[in-house]
């Protein structure tokens, strides 16, 4: 059994969606930015400030190919993890890969997207990063949900495409 990825913007429901999918379905699930943070020992916004971005995605990449060889976890991505095409390989070779598709204007809603390195306080830029991102995420997407729903709803429908593809 493969894993289970969740992509989209950040803000877009990845790890609270994953957290109810988890306990619904019983499985692990991992947040791949929490995890690169406990292995690096320091925040990501700490890893831009200090190492910028490029850095920052080269180790998002070494810990995304640490976590794809688990079996049947859920692992809820980093909303640029798509930009390299290595890290959308991986994903794909090692299990399905779910696209949570949201509205910019939902996004906006999450007051806690100000702390984000590459919003730099600045929320406007999500419409920029998900113009640059959008096709991006459709590419790597084996399901695409689309997340203008409540949350059961959310749930409901990526659960029943994971049952569907264990």
């Amino acid at each position: 059994m493969g894993n289970f990825y969740l992509i989209g913007m950040p803000g877009c429901g990845k790890s609270t969606i994953g957290k109810e999918i988890s306990k619904k379905l019983g499985m692990v699930l991992i947040d791949a930015d929490f995890y690169l943070e406990e292995k690096e020992k320091r925040k990501i916004s700490d890893i831009f400030a200090q190492d910028g971005e490029a850095q920052f995605r080269n180790l998002e990449t070494k810990y995304l190919k640490e976590l794809s060889e688990n079996k049947n976890i859920l692992i809820s991505t980093g909303g640029g993890v798509i930009l390299k095409e290595e890290n959308t390989d991986i994903m794909k070779k090692s299990g399905k890969v779910i696209f949570i598709d949201t509205s910019c204007e939902n996004i906006l809603k999450n007051s806690s997207l100000l702390g984000r390195p590459l919003l730099k306080d600045d929320k406007n830029r999500i419409y920029n990063l998900y113009e640059l991102r959008y096709e991006k995420y459709i590419k790597s997407a084996d399901y695409i949900y689309k997340n203008d729903k409540d949350i059961k709803s959310a749930v409901e429908e990526i659960s029943k495409f994971i049952i569907k593809n264990r």
